[in-house]
């Protein structure tokens, strides 16, 4: 029985002996014809456009030539909404607003000697003279000296045979960026001071120091992670092209956009605040994009050289019509690539966190420029480099070969293939349904990372100078009844290791809960949801890490619902008019689901249980980091959507030429295997700039990356992309009546 779509597929195929030609492409027309053209006849002037913009992107972006760079603006700190943990962080601010601090830790000093006593105290004394220092707070300066019991949280262990103390610098509010640098560096060389007096070990960090070292590690992960990508794809893509001209080519669109990737991110950092992890993100991101629109441009060029020169050495004119259609053709498979990241990456403005705004506003961005850069700037280098690429493309691409004895092969058992390669990705994505979510300060940073390590120690020496695990702000001034309140009923629940109660300003007072274990443990989530349902005499709000990260969670699944919505629509809008068929699109989505799916399992596996952390370099946290679930569905849906593109956008190529279904799949998966495999192998050393940095949250994304690239390139688009169309057969391009006029009238196409 005939399917709907077959009398038009039998009406558009060939009879025998006069075949559609694969090998010649329709000659196209329309806008992106003309840009080819205009490209085709002026090479020089986009490159030299290019040049300049790189070259003023880096100066800005990186070279400081406005006075700060973009790292300069970075900054760090747990993902927040607009919840009530930020409502009691707001009350507990403007009561009392949050002073930056520096603190000091010293080991080895004998605070039991009177005479070294009173020579650290006289040094700490004079750190109060320094401008912009608010307070300081030190057991050598307590009216009863080190054994003073107001002071004993800040001696270790509580004794003074310890030889430890810590002492905190607190800066006035308010102080420039330039006068807050100046007091951070006197007060910190202060404070070393005291531990030399003494003739102690001395270390100081702060909130701040954290920060830096932070983003100093992520500006040497970037360069680290680029210094690998850039010469392994240059090697891999020597390989591919056989010559170093058509190697570079790509190279050079990708340096070019990182330029305009950094700039963008400078501009956003005017406008909103921009985490540091996202830089590497959408930087490596946009690297890797460009590399692969690039890879796919040069070689769709080579491929049109061949099949409209006229002689060995091609003219202009040949090298003119060979870039129209390249545009035409590959051009428009970038655009449309481009765009279904971008609709992923838009995703991440429906979520309420500024973070995810801003990953989102960046990233798409990014995706725009590598898409502009490979639209104009490669086939301009191209055609400046004809001549050389000519050399070695001298003949007609096989429509035979390793890629389409693959498509016979699945096409013959197609329903084994498709539950064969449903049951791996199933597999793998199980440990998803285990997931824990955390977020991470300091525990970014490897564990041997001097930042980490001062406040790892600072943590189990002095633990009354930690946040409690759990805050609550009571609306009243009734402290008694809070108190009672307090010790009746908070005390008492699982996990609670003591309370603290007191006034904050004239209508609020405020609760401290310790609980046992990691500030995000279950028991502090416990903790926070049991004072949010617990009816009180007073109004309450909880604050804390655990708080947060509940809250966030809420309004990301929240959110979820809208974000996936707009996503699934713009993607099945924009593979609609790719393809005039309703089937494909849907097909598209269900299998790029269980392929993140499965990527994400990965991620689960490994971090969270975890696995290979001798291999990996890094110190489980026993949970995933919040922002990595979402951001892998939204960059791992785009890059798996851009390889369907590639694959389809060329089978739809074949299909409106003429070619009947299973033929029209096997030959587009022939002549974009090779392109899809290759583009694969440079994004996944790539992303492996992210596996390789040290902060801990670009590991885990870097790797879901590569997982997410590896099994899209591999299971999904070999062999259930052409097993699930085989099956499907002349369905794959069915389209209600009406959809079908409407992509006739409004399809995108250039032929």
């Amino acid at each position: 029985m005939r399917s709907p779509s077959s009398a038009a597929a039998t009406d558009r195929g060939s009879a025998p002996g006069a075949a559609p030609d694969p090998s010649g492409s329709p000659s196209p027309r329309g806008p992106l014809t003309r840009l080819g053209g205009t490209i085709g006849r002026h090479p020089l002037r986009w490159v030299l456009a290019w040049v300049l913009v790189a070259v003023a992107s880096f100066a800005v972006a990186v070279g400081g030539v406005t006075g700060e760079s973009l790292f300069d603006r970075l900054q760090s700190g747990a993902p927040s909404v607009d919840s009530e943990a930020q409502r009691a962080n707001d009350v507990i601010a403007s009561v009392e607003p949050t002073l930056s601090t520096l603190t000091l830790q010293v080991s080895g000093a004998d605070l039991t000697d009177p005479a070294e006593v009173r020579a650290g105290a006289q040094a700490t004394a004079a750190i109060r003279d320094i401008p912009g220092v608010a307070g300081i707070q030190s057991p050598l300066l307590a009216q009863g000296g080190p054994d003073d019991p107001s002071v004993r949280s800040l001696v270790g262990d509580g004794r003074v045979d310890s030889g430890r103390f810590a002492t905190v610098v607190q800066f006035d509010e308010g102080l420039d960026a330039d006068r807050q640098a100046t007091a951070e560096a006197d007060a910190e060389k202060a404070l070393l001071g005291v531990a030399d007096r003494m003739g102690a070990e001395g270390q100081v960090g702060g909130l701040g120091k954290v920060l830096d070292a932070i983003t100093s590690t992520i500006e040497r992960d970037l360069v680290r992670g680029e210094g690998i990508a850039l010469p392994l794809t240059f090697v891999v893509m020597f390989f591919v092209f056989g010559g170093f001209v058509a190697a570079g080519m790509p190279i050079v669109g990708a340096v070019v956009s990182i330029g305009g990737a950094l700039l963008s991110l400078f501009g956003f950092s005017h406008l909103l605040d921009l985490d540091a992890t996202v830089v590497n993100i959408v930087t490596l991101l946009g690297l890797g994009l460009s590399i692969d629109y690039g890879l796919l441009t040069v070689s769709r060029f080579r491929e049109e050289l061949v099949a409209v020169r006229r002689h060995r050495v091609p003219d202009r004119d040949d090298v003119v019509r060979a870039a129209e259609r390249t545009v035409a053709t590959a051009g428009r498979t970038v655009l449309f690539s481009g765009l279904t990241v971008a609709i992923a990456l838009s995703g991440l403005l429906v979520f309420e966190a500024d973070i995810m705004k801003a990953i989102g506003l960046a990233g798409v961005s990014v995706v725009v420029v590598g898409m502009v850069v490979s639209v104009t700037l490669v086939p301009a280098l191209a055609v400046l480099g004809a001549r050389r690429l000519a050399r070695n493309a001298t003949v007609t691409a096989s429509d035979t070969g390793v890629f389409s004895r693959l498509a016979h092969g699945v096409q013959r058992r197609p329903v084994l293939v498709i539950v064969g390669c449903v049951a791996v990705l199933v597999t793998l994505a199980l440990p998803t349904l285990g997931i824990k979510l955390t977020s991470s300060g300091t525990e970014l940073l490897p564990r041997d990372a001097q930042m980490r390590v001062f406040f790892d120690r600072l943590e189990a020496d002095y633990p009354a100078l930690s946040a409690p695990a759990v805050t609550v702000v009571a609306e009243t001034a009734d402290t008694a009844a809070v108190t009672r309140w307090a010790q009746d009923d908070l005390r008492d629940q699982p996990g609670v290791t003591g309370v603290t109660v007191r006034p904050l300003g004239d209508r609020y007072t405020l609760v401290g809960a310790q609980v046992e274990g990691e500030p995000l443990s279950q028991q502090a989530q416990d903790v926070v949801h049991h004072v949010r349902e617990t009816r009180t005499d007073f109004p309450t709000l909880v604050t804390g890490q655990a708080a947060g990260q509940i809250d966030f969670l809420e309004s990301m699944g929240h959110r979820a619902p809208y974000a996936v919505l707009l996503v699934v629509l713009g993607t099945f809008v924009l593979l609609f008019l790719m393809t005039g068929s309703v089937v494909v699109p849907v097909k598209a989505l269900v299998l790029n689901v269980i392929s993140l799916g499965a990527a994400l399992g990965i991620v689960v596996w490994i971090f969270q249980s975890p696995h290979l952390e001798g291999l990996l370099a890094f110190s489980s946290v026993g949970a995933v980091e919040s922002l990595v679930p979402f951001l892998v569905l939204a960059f791992g849906f785009g890059l798996s959507m851009d390889y369907e593109v590639f694959l389809l956008s060329r089978i739809t190529e074949y299909h409106h030429q003429g070619f009947e279904n299973d033929r029209a799949v096997s030959l587009g998966l022939q002549r974009t295997g090779r392109i899809i495999t290759s583009a694969a192998l440079l994004i996944v050393i790539v992303f492996a700039g992210f596996i390789a940095g040290d902060i801990l949250i670009i590991k885990e994304m870097g790797l879901a990356l590569v997982a997410a690239v590896v099994v899209d390139s591999t299971i999904v688009r070999m062999l259930l992309v052409p097993a699930t169309m085989t099956l499907l057969g002349s369905w794959n391009w069915w389209a209600p009546a009406p959809l079908k006029r409407l992509h006739a009238r409004f399809g995108i196409s250039e032929t």
